[in-house]
């Protein structure tokens, strides 16, 4: 089996040294072939070896990881950084993930789950479709800003007239996608809709609770939100 390869790059010594460290923890098989302090010396480590992967700073001296992106044709980009105004900008770049440091173990390990599935050899038929990519990321309004959610965040989307709701444990954000829409996009195995007005997270739910009448309530692992279960999706909820 080929191992897949990185470079990784921050001005930053001892957050580098980190990053390494991490990635050699939770990702044994990858070879870090390269890293650089500064975005010119990234770009070339890119140019030179080619890398799977490649864990960019934003804020460097000389390219930002931005620029350093536009050069990234084969390699898989993950931005690693403590800004987080960028987010909107690294996504438009094909980013496959953006991290803000301190980095998170546990984020870091989706992340890397994620990369090995992008680098994972294609087993497809020739005749086969390719597995369908579902929504990982929403764009959502706040204030003048726009604000990237990863749906892992998100503990259930409710329907609020043209929009819907984002209810996560940061805040409530609002989309322009109607409930309808937005059930297409998420993957069915993760998100239950479980109203004509409600879509929940699965591992958001801490308990189902059913009353004498057969109605069934869901209390929320992270937030005060009980959710109604209507009769259509109530058999989703037999053997919780």
């Amino acid at each position: 089996m080929t191992c897949s390869t990185a470079v990784i790059a921050d001005d930053e010594p001892l957050l580098l040294c980190a990053l390494r460290l991490q990635l050699q923890q939770l990702w044994p098989e990858l070879q870090i072939v390269g890293a650089a302090a500064n975005g010119i010396d990234a770009l070339r480590l890119l140019g030179e070896l080619q890398p799977d992967v490649a864990f960019l700073d934003i804020k460097m001296p000389g390219l930002s990881g931005l620029d350093v992106a536009l050069a990234a044709r084969t390699t898989h980009v993950v931005f690693v950084t403590a800004y987080d105004q960028y987010a909107v900008e690294a996504f438009d770049k094909q980013a496959v993930d953006y991290l803000l440091k301190p980095v998170n173990e546990q984020r870091l390990g989706k992340t890397i789950a994620r990369l090995q599935q992008k680098l994972a050899p294609a087993t497809n038929a020739p005749n086969t479709a390719p597995a369908k990519e579902w929504l990982r990321w929403i764009r959502a309004g706040s204030g003048n800003d726009v604000r990237l959610i990863d749906v892992d965040d998100v503990s259930h989307f409710h329907a609020a007239d043209k929009y819907t709701e984002v209810v996560t444990a940061a805040g409530d954000f609002i989309i322009r996608m109607s409930i309808r829409e937005l059930q297409a996009q998420l993957d069915p195995s993760r998100f239950w809709q479980i109203h004509r007005s409600t879509i929940v997270r699965v591992d958001a739910i801490a308990r189902a609770s059913r009353d004498d009448s057969g109605r069934i309530t869901l209390t929320l692992k992270q937030s005060p939100h009980r959710l109604a279960v209507s009769k259509p999706y109530a058999h989703l909820f037999r053997q919780m």
